[in-house]
């Protein structure tokens, strides 16, 4: 996955439009990316933005320069502008955005998707990742998921050598320690009980998801839930590839002037074209 080809050429040409979809909770604000022709052997690409669960918002580069360039490959993408955790510091009264709100907004955001494509892939970034399993987890037929530097699990894995070495200098600063992810953890489901009720994939039942594509950030605290996560797939006899950008940050998709960003774009491009040529395999029945 080094194969850096370009992956601007294109976008002036793809469409834009914002629009609603109704879902449980209300209208769902989301934004559809379309090609000028689409393939008819890609599968369209759900795709969410991360942000700790309480940030974030289709405009960041991490949704909109993500799912302009996935686009301008010939696929259609849905961003999704969901229902975000109200914000820290604590204590604050908790309102009808905890979970699951967000993670309804998604699933009745990507059913109304898929009812308008044959295929759909659902992918997403840090939180964004921990959404789209879950989502993939509740919808039928999903062909496969883009993971980038995600959060899968309730409490952060104890990091590997592997990344302990990759966090030493300057690399181990702005890192979010376990504790830290913690809270992040507890602000999006509310309260402790919660957090080992399905809200987050890791540790769980993992049969039946859909090929994955997990791409973690090279000096980040977090490749140690993405490490964990790609076992845990691997093990539940999920295909899974897996793999570092090299010489990147968590968020290196916010950066897309980087080579992280490209790197990674490209990687993303190779991976569901090849799902396209295998029609990869999808997961019939959803959880309820």
């Amino acid at each position: 996955m080094t194969d850096l080809r370009p992956i601007a050429a294109g976008i002036d040409e793809v469409r834009i439009e914002a629009r609603t979809v109704r879902g449980r909770g209300g209208e769902i604000p989301v934004r559809d990316y379309l090609p000028p022709e689409i393939r008819s052997d890609a599968a369209a690409v759900l795709w969410l933005h991360g942000g700790g669960f309480a940030w974030g918002n289709l405009d960041q580069a991490e949704s909109h320069e993500v799912a302009l360039r996935l686009a301008a490959t010939g696929r259609p993408v849905r961003t999704v502008d969901y229902r975000l955790a109200p914000r820290f510091p604590w204590p604050r009264s908790y309102t009808d955005n905890h979970y699951p709100a967000g993670l309804d907004d998604v699933v009745d955001a990507g059913r109304a998707f898929a009812d308008e494509h044959d295929r759909m892939v659902v992918g997403g970034a840090s939180a964004g990742a921990c959404l789209a399993v879950t989502a993939t987890q509740r919808l039928s037929d999903v062909a496969g998921m883009l993971l980038c530097y995600g959060l899968y699990h309730a409490e952060l894995p104890p990091l590997p050598d592997s990344v302990r070495e990759r966090l030493r200098g300057l690399g181990g600063y702005r890192q979010l320690s376990a504790p830290a992810v913690h809270r992040l953890n507890l602000n999006y489901v509310g309260d402790e009980e919660a957090l080992h009720g399905g809200a987050f994939p890791g540790g769980g039942d993992l049969t039946g998801l859909p090929p994955a594509l997990l791409l973690d950030a090279d000096h980040d605290t977090l490749r140690a839930s993405g490490e964990t996560f790609a076992a845990e797939l691997d093990a539940a006899g999920v295909t899974t590839s897996y793999a570092v950008v090299p010489s990147s940050w968590h968020g290196y998709l916010n950066r897309h002037q980087l080579n992280g960003f490209r790197w990674a774009l490209s990687a993303m491009t190779v991976w569901l074209d090849e799902l396209s040529a295998g029609r990869g395999r999808t997961r019939a029945v959803p959880r309820s």
